[in-house]
């Protein structure tokens, strides 16, 4: 049985619209990157004024918003079908990679080099802490690495911020930082190209990171 359609046929049109101009921005940015987005360009392809488009965005950085929340919704909810289902770090790692390689400016549009002049609002934030809560969830389920305590530990235990409060030993938000910055490295570099004529297999690089990383 068909979905009901809900709103009036304005709000679903202009939600059609908006939709369509995120699927022209999303094409431009993956042709010239996000800094060169341009809403009159949109407009243009699409037949639309200026003025026109403008009352669907009111302008770039909002579009920008608009395409970052998106994409961080779809990493968060991904993250979070993969716990569902059992995944443990190494699973959630296997999670990350894949959703990066299968829209690298979608990856880029987050985790790449920031639009100049951009800022994303604290809404945005909260969704991209809902991605680390479940990374610190997989890094509490394993077992403590023998090194022991250390001073950035201690650091941590006192600056959760980032972690959204999420209750967790300060060993495992150092673990947590350590995947998120190690394996989004090499995730980086592989999709910008930077493995390019060397002589390995950057899924093995990955791989090999991510058992250092559950063995400490």
């Amino acid at each position: 049985m068909a979905q009901a359609r809900t709103g009036t046929p304005r709000e679903r049109y202009r939600d059609q619209v908006r939709a369509e101009i995120k699927e022209h921005a999303r094409e431009q940015i993956a042709t010239a990157g996000a800094s060169a987005l341009s809403l009159n360009a949109i407009a243009k392809r699409m037949g639309l004024s200026g003025p026109a488009l403008y009352r669907y965005f009111a302008g770039r950085d909002e579009l920008i918003t608009e395409l970052v929340r998106d994409a961080y919704r779809s990493l968060a909810d991904t993250f979070r079908a993969a716990a569902a289902s059992g995944a443990d770090l190494t699973g959630l790692a296997r999670t990350m990679r894949s959703w990066a390689l299968a829209d690298p400016q979608r990856y880029f549009l987050v985790f790449g080099t920031p639009v100049p002049g951009y800022h994303a609002p604290a809404d945005v934030t909260r969704i991209a802490s809902e991605t680390m809560a479940v990374i610190i969830d997989a890094c509490a389920a394993l077992p403590d690495g023998g090194d022991g305590p250390t001073a950035f530990d201690a650091h941590l235990d006192g600056h959760r911020q980032w972690a959204d409060g999420h209750p967790a030993s300060p060993a495992a938000l150092r673990r947590a930082l350590s995947f998120w910055t190690r394996l989004h490295g090499v995730l980086s570099l592989e999709l910008a190209g930077h493995f390019t004529g060397m002589s390995f297999d950057p899924a093995r690089l990955y791989a090999a990171e991510l058992d250092d990383l559950s063995a400490h």
